[in-house]
């Protein structure tokens, strides 16, 4: 895990012959609500809601999620599509939910959603912003320029912009934006060890790849006081914790930059090497990887199949304190 995954927002996306590519709209991976209500008509911008479901667990091994479509259908921001993390948007196969598709099968979903070379995403979620910050990984990790938006769909609200029902949605689709270019393709181009897997965290473990492992679930999680979703609670030894939604202030918005920096410098030094993230499914640890992406941090992998494939065999090692 030395190399370090690309910290730009490259455009994958080729010119039709003779035209000129336009100049990236998105000013880094974090937008407010002033900036997309500005932008939200602009062709080349596709605007994805990621809110997806996981309640809390109620005992060890209590394990419900689903789709947020329903909260979609209630109240969106205009124009927007609901990009399903529990459907087409992650792969069925794996043996954890919410697994991160190949390249080729997560940019057909992306297509169907509207997403093309050339184009831009912003993402935003009504439930925090960790689904957002997922699904901003996760285009990140095959080059599609995205986004979050800041708050989500609350400071959207906050900030008394528009919101829109299904029936009003079915209007709007009779004059869907145009595809940002004309062929309707999307190219993935993936970026190296933007994911980790299991053989890339045990490498770790043993001293064998260089890695800091961050777990970016609540103490309560990190140390084992709580119950878990998965089949056994505590983290993988060694680990750092850095909760994801402390990351955050109390309206869900990304703490100012002088703050996040204290906050993540009191858990990791600037030195340290390439920080292995994870949390209970790597949703959390997709807040945790934007924030240190907005401080600059350039060497940052996921791992994806996170406590819930680690904590599936018994005989891989977990820590508890009390």
């Amino acid at each position: 895990m030395t190399d370090a995954p690309h910290s730009g927002l490259p455009t994958p996306g080729l010119p039709l012959p003779g035209l000129p590519l336009p100049g990236p709209l998105l000013p880094g991976p974090l937008v407010d609500d002033a900036w997309l209500a500005a932008r939200l008509d602009d062709p080349r911008l596709v605007v994805l809601d990621a809110t997806a479901l996981l309640p809390s667990p109620g005992h060890d091994g209590d394990y419900r999620s689903g789709s947020g479509h329903a909260q979609w259908t209630e109240r969106h921001i205009p124009g927007s599509r609901h990009a399903d993390l529990t459907g087409e948007l992650s792969d069925h196969g794996a043996p954890y939910h919410f697994a991160v598709p190949a390249p080729e099968a997560l940019a057909a979903a992306l297509r169907r959603l509207g997403v093309r070379d050339g184009g831009e995403v912003v993402a935003y979620d009504s439930a925090g912003g960790i689904w957002a910050a997922r699904l901003w990984w996760m285009l990140r990790a095959i080059s599609v320029p995205a986004a979050v938006l800041d708050g989500g769909l609350q400071a959207w609200e906050a900030a008394g912009r528009p919101v829109v029902a299904e029936q009003e949605k079915r209007q709007e689709e009779r004059q869907e934006k145009p595809a940002p270019t004309a062929p309707g393709t999307l190219t993935p181009v993936p970026l190296p060890h933007a994911w980790a897997t299991l053989p890339d965290v045990d490498a770790v473990l043993r001293g064998e790849r260089s890695g800091t492992l961050v777990c970016a679930l609540p103490e309560s999680g990190f140390d084992g006081s709580a119950p878990t979703r998965y089949s056994r609670r505590g983290h993988i030894p060694g680990s750092l914790n850095l909760p994801g939604r402390g990351l955050l202030d109390e309206a869900g918005r990304f703490l100012p930059r002088a703050e996040l920096a204290a906050r993540v410098g009191a858990v990791l030094d600037d030195t340290a090497s390439p920080v292995v993230l994870y949390c209970g499914g790597g949703i959390s640890a997709a807040g945790a990887a934007l924030a240190l992406t907005l401080l600059g941090r350039e060497d940052v992998t996921l791992y994806d199949g996170s406590l819930e494939e680690w904590s599936a065999d018994p005989a891989r090692p977990l820590v508890q304190r009390g």
